[in-house]
């Protein structure tokens, strides 16, 4: 069990919403088996640098960054309409570890609800509860603990970002959250 002291060790930019997400966190981490240091401390890396350390449950971007998500072969990728009719901004990134796209939402929301609310009503994903769910439920959706168990902490940058955009600072959390947990 995560406490909120090490929490905000691990996120020193999260200040008072440490409080917020403590608890979520933790019911989190245990539905999902995210159960000991090793996997909590890969989870927690990722999660703080996608979240800026629990700062946003929203993805930042402008409408023109955001129209990637839109049209193209982007957003053909994460199952949005091929028209030029808002899905990039409906299904912009949400939760701790952003889910993005009307693909990930609809099996995100099976996986929660056992049903396709979040289509309607992505902004869940901002609520503290299901910003921490969400992200749990990708973490084990990808096989992520396994990845942790190991020690491939590159791989599972990949498979949250698609790349290894931000790996500084993930592994200085990591290597933060190693200490603090560990």
């Amino acid at each position: 069990m995560l406490t909120e002291t090490q929490l905000t060790q691990i996120f020193p930019l999260a200040g008072q919403r440490a409080g917020l997400f403590i608890d979520p966190l933790n019911a989190a981490m245990a539905h999902w088996q995210i159960d000991h240091p090793k996997r909590m401390a890969a989870f927690l890396a990722q999660i703080g640098h996608e979240s800026g350390q629990l700062r946003y449950v929203r993805e930042l971007g402008s409408d023109a960054y955001l129209a990637r998500y839109d049209t193209g072969a982007l957003a053909q990728r994460l199952g949005n309409t091929p028209q030029a009719d808002g899905d990039g901004q409906l299904y912009r990134g949400r939760g701790l570890i952003q889910v993005t796209g009307r693909n990930n939402y609809q099996a995100c929301s099976r996986a929660l609800f056992g049903d396709e609310r979040l289509l309607a009503q992505p902004q869940l994903l901002e609520q503290p509860r299901w910003a921490c769910e969400s992200a749990a439920w990708f973490w084990q959706s990808r096989g992520l603990n396994a990845l942790a168990d190991q020690g491939e902490f590159n791989r599972i940058t990949r498979h949250i970002n698609g790349g290894l955009n931000g790996l500084d600072e993930r592994l200085k959390l990591w290597a933060r959250a190693r200490e603090v947990l560990c």
